[in-house]
């Protein structure tokens, strides 16, 4: 059986980034999780997951929420590092 973990390594994000992809479209972890490892094997799926952070940022910006502005930059960050734009 394959487990949260290891469609989390397999998908090469972190939990911080699903949990801001989680949180902002309002789906439940283990669904992002799963969502996350399929999008990320493609680079029109991570210019999705990419996308779907920066509205994350945007979206925390805008309703003033320095706490997950934070935590959305800092997914947003590590994302863009490990999966560059081609």
């Amino acid at each position: 059986m394959i487990t949260l973990k290891d469609c989390l390594d397999y998908s090469d994000l972190t939990e911080e980034e699903v949990a801001v992809i989680a949180a902002h479209e309002h789906l439940p972890y283990p669904f992002a999780v799963e969502m996350a490892c399929g999008l990320s094997q493609t680079g029109d799926g991570e210019e999705l997951l990419r996308c779907l952070l920066k509205a994350a940022v945007r979206d925390a910006r805008h309703e003033h929420d320095a706490a997950a502005l934070k935590t959305a930059r800092h997914a947003l960050a590590e994302f863009s590092a490990a999966h560059p734009v081609h």
